[in-house]
């Protein structure tokens, strides 16, 4: 679920009022929209990105004490 907001019609306004033509102003806003909803990550896509990094890290490391453990076990 994204919690990204845009205002489409405020930014289209801004547009018109720069000199674009109405229906430009609204197919950039709608474009711009669709590209923020799609592409921008939000924070809890941060916070979950982070969680299962952290555990996968933390997989690699006792894989890694366990192969160290078991080299010193049988050396």
């Amino acid at each position: 679920m994204r919690t990204t907001t845009f205002d489409t019609l405020a930014f289209a306004k801004k547009l018109k009022a720069a000199g674009f033509t109405e229906e430009q102003a609204e197919t950039l806003a709608h474009a711009q929209a669709e590209l923020i909803d799609e592409r921008l990550a939000t924070k809890t896509d941060l916070e979950r990105l982070e969680l299962r990094l952290t555990i996968r890290m933390g997989a690699m490391i006792a894989a890694g004490v366990a192969f160290l453990a078991a080299i010193k076990l049988f050396s």
